[in-house]
């Protein structure tokens, strides 16, 4: 069975309950945004069409161009996502499982982000940051889980290598753990402290897995739930718009329920996996051959380790190459 405590993490999503409604409006506003954006691109995409005799193709070309813009701007704003909404909620469920007592209301929110800024300077320093983590987090996933390799059935090796994309969608959430690592030892030097942090992953990597996985399948299974239940009025609202755009409540239905996932089941499953994670690190002191082990088999980790060497606190630069 897994090691944490689901009970435990429920009450963590309650007492963190202003960030939980942060993350609803902010994701449940990019959901509408993606609904505003391809009513309208499928509206003037069927207005072009009716020129041409093809109003129906021309909406649904139209709605595809409204959410592929969407997407576009929402990932120029990722970073700031990261910053403002994701990193604070770790600092606060950080706080709680160290016990400690948090703000009420919107005071827990600027107080985290207190805690952010203090740790991570700039909105770039923890962005880039965090990209070089989830780069080095594959490369330890290739480094201890590569047994397609070694099979020289075909078919074997493709379910191995499903095997292996399961094991990486299961540990989408490691970055967060090693930004919580960073905001619990209250860190001077995010570089260093991540780099520690990395090698304890690696350290522990069995045991992290394993709860990883259980989580994997209990938040896509919910998930699916909800998109089932989003599907329905989803294809109700696609039927209002212009031409054959069936597709498009699809989508609609997929950005809802993943609103929904980001908003309340990403945390859930953070607050569980920090239970796992800091518990199985209790004592532990990071490896001198794990260190070694992981700087031949990232450039990436090795760039962390520099970065920590150079690190100058306020106004030093986040690394280039990683966005």
């Amino acid at each position: 069975m897994w090691d944490f405590d689901i009970g435990e993490a429920m009450g963590a999503m309650a007492k963190t309950a202003p960030f939980l409604i942060l993350r609803l409006v902010v994701y449940l506003g990019i959901a509408i945004g993606y609904v505003v954006a391809t009513g309208v691109g499928a509206g003037l995409g069927a207005a072009f069409g009716l020129l041409g005799g093809i109003a129906g193709g021309g909406a649904f070309w139209g709605g595809i161009a409204g959410f592929g813009l969407t997407s576009a701007v929402l990932y120029w704003a990722r970073e700031y996502l990261l910053y403002l909404v994701k990193a604070g909620h770790i600092a606060v469920l950080v706080e709680l499982h160290d016990g400690n007592e948090l703000p009420a209301g919107r005071g827990q929110i600027d107080y985290a982000q207190g805690v952010v800024r203090e740790r991570f300077v700039e909105a770039s320093v923890l962005f880039g940051l965090d990209r070089l983590i989830r780069l080095v987090v594959r490369a330890i996933n290739r480094l201890l889980f590569t047994v397609a390799n070694f099979i020289p059935i075909p078919f074997l090796r493709s379910l191995a290598s499903l095997a292996t994309k399961v094991i990486n969608l299961s540990l989408v959430y490691t970055d967060e753990l090693i930004l919580a690592y960073n905001m619990r030892i209250r860190s001077t030097n995010p570089w260093a402290s991540s780099q520690d942090a990395l090698i304890l992953y690696a350290q522990n990597y069995r045991q992290i897995l394993k709860n990883a996985l259980f989580l994997l399948f209990i938040m896509w299974g919910i998930t699916f739930v909800v998109f089932a239940v989003f599907l329905a009025p989803a294809a109700a609202l696609a039927a209002f718009l212009p031409g054959q755009v069936g597709t498009i409540g699809v989508l609609v239905a997929l950005v809802f329920a993943y609103a929904v996932k980001a908003a309340l089941l990403e945390p859930f499953a953070v607050a569980a996996m920090m239970q796992v994670y800091f518990r199985a690190i209790e004592g532990q002191v990071p490896d001198a051959e794990w260190d070694e082990r992981l700087s031949k088999a990232s450039g990436k980790f090795r760039q962390i380790k520099d970065q920590a060497a150079g690190w100058g606190g306020r106004g030093a630069s986040a690394p280039t190459g990683v966005s």
